[in-house]
């Protein structure tokens, strides 16, 4: 018997006081907000926080849950050889505590924008829809599974 294989991965919608929400350009997904893998003997919590760190010298307090995704997907990472696992990504409302937006390996640029232009900037429809989620939270927190290739697919969407 082989165990599954799953990535737990957390991101953080970080909001400052005048409404404005951050966003990190990566290299492979364009615009997102700031998130990445747990790593061994991590919480959620402490993990989100840890990536916002890392990837945009912001440090913040998480909120709330505001939505649980599966991609159960199965294709090829970047690099064309690598099965990527399916992935289980937990996204959490936060909340700016202090630093200044500031770039890293995995960023090429970080900015505050008003919540009202976040669309405007987000392009991969995955993330496209999860932002979506976020910014009609109405405090149920959002369970959907989705596969991204060959082409972004919803397979299941609701709230608990």
């Amino acid at each position: 018997m082989s165990w599954p294989t799953h990535i737990a991965a957390a991101a953080g919608y970080v909001e400052e006081k005048n409404g404005n929400m951050l966003l990190v350009k990566l290299q492979h997904r364009g615009w997102d907000t700031p998130g990445g893998q747990i790593e061994v003997g991590e919480n959620l919590e402490e993990g989100v926080l840890r990536e916002i760190l890392e990837e945009s010298g912001i440090t913040a307090a998480v909120r709330c849950l505001v939505g649980i995704y599966s991609n159960v997907g199965q294709h090829l990472y970047y690099d064309g050889v690598t099965n990527v696992p399916t992935k289980v990504m937990f996204d959490f409302i936060c909340d700016y505590v202090d630093g200044t937006p500031t770039t890293s390996d995995e960023t090429s640029e970080v900015i505050w924008i008003p919540k009202t232009k976040v669309m405007d900037y987000v392009t991969a429809p995955a993330m496209r829809f999860r932002f979506e989620k976020m910014l009609n939270f109405n405090g149920k927190v959002s369970y959907c599974s989705y596969v991204t290739k060959p082409e972004f697919q919803v397979l299941s969407d609701r709230t608990i």
